[in-house]
């Protein structure tokens, strides 16, 4: 197995350090991107220790060769979990998703495939309980978004395939999941800051996000009694190869630039907040979203 792709990421910029605004212009061509093309790279693993706070725990995280997907999963092993990672045909960036868990001495199973089929759910959550013998955290955060004008300008194959990715496969693989989670189990859902404010360009893929962020509270409620936790993250603007591979370049160079902060946040930034909500450190939370974004308040 060749060395992680994040061994040449630089690390997450401390408060004295000004983290670049911009990003390469350079874009690709096909969706939804590869990691090992961009340009910087994303920052996947954070310089601090982990604290063992999931010793002992399987996770399946969907969406996991690259992007927020690959930082959780190497935030999760830094604090002693195995993990699973479920992602569309990236091999390359999976294999180095997996080398970068397996430096932390945790075991990672790789499952190509597609989500938004309900048997692939199923044959994904057999592979897991096969491998590892139980599942404690679901993260469900594969996605796609396809940028339009209009309304008119999006066809039914591509509203159906986002809605198909973003929430159909939310639901199907925790449908599949859910008799295998017990007591004290998590579920964790990435949405989108776009759920709160909208996005006319990606009507589609904002939908989907608010839908996901119904789906959290709902199921939440339906588990409580059940002992198992049910939350969400909802990511500002963020640097997965999902970005370069969607946008023109101009909106690449500046991605990010117009919050707060002035910045796009990486990967590992976001994977804290997943780490969290995995951990008994939030116990006493569900149905609720977390909002790491560079500062936009959403108030939601």
């Amino acid at each position: 197995m060749r060395a992680p792709a994040l061994a040449h990421s630089k690390r997450v910029p401390t408060k004295s350090e000004k983290p670049s605004k911009q990003r390469s212009a350079k874009t690709q061509a096909r969706r939804p991107g590869s990691e090992s093309e961009m340009d910087p790279k994303p920052q996947a693993e954070r310089p601090e220790k982990g604290s063992d706070r999931l010793v002992g725990k399987v996770a399946l995280i969907t969406g996991g060769d690259s992007g927020i997907g690959r930082a959780v999963a190497i935030a999760f092993a830094r604090e002693g979990a195995d993990v699973a990672i479920a992602y569309l045909e990236e091999d390359d960036d999976a294999q180095d998703t997996a080398a970068a868990v397996e430096k932390f001495g945790r075991r990672c199973l790789l499952l190509p495939g597609d989500v938004a089929e309900t048997r692939t759910c199923e044959k994904h959550v057999k592979k897991v309980l096969k491998k590892f013998g139980r599942l404690d955290v679901l993260v469900n955060n594969a996605a796609e978004q396809h940028p339009q004008e209009s309304i008119e300008d999006i066809s039914d194959e591509q509203l159906e395939r986002t809605f198909a990715t973003n929430i159909f496969a939310y639901f199907r693989l925790t449908r599949a999941a859910l008799p295998h989670l017990g007591e004290g189990a998590a579920i964790i859902n990435t949405t989108s800051v776009t759920a709160y404010r909208g996005s006319p360009k990606l009507l589609d893929y904002s939908s989907t996000k608010g839908a996901i962020v119904s789906f959290t509270r709902s199921l939440a409620k339906g588990l409580a009694e059940r002992g198992i936790r049910v939350n969400g993250v909802a990511p500002g603007p963020v640097w997965p190869p999902l970005i370069p591979s969607t946008f023109p370049p101009e909106k690449v160079e500046k991605f990010g630039s117009d919050v707060p902060m002035k910045r796009v946040g990486e990967p590992a930034e976001i994977a804290s907040a997943f780490v969290f909500l995995a951990s008994l450190e939030s116990s006493y939370m569900t149905g609720q979203v977390l909002h790491p974004n560079g500062g936009e308040v959403v108030n939601g």
